[in-house]
């Protein structure tokens, strides 16, 4: 089975502290919302919070 084709999204691949793994599982499960979509919130929030710095 290949890989799925991606419109709008783009892989990459990073690495999370082990701190921060099984509560990043576990609001995914609570939230039913998955981590693709957490991440993208998370890091539209942190480009807010920098662009407001100036940086």
């Amino acid at each position: 089975m290949g890989e799925a084709v991606l419109v709008n999204r783009k892989k990459f691949v990073s690495s999370l502290a082990n701190e921060l793994v099984e509560p990043f599982n576990e609001l995914s499960k609570k939230t039913r919302i998955n981590k693709s979509r957490l991440l993208d919130e998370a890091i539209e929030d942190l480009l807010k919070k920098y662009e407001e710095k100036g940086g």
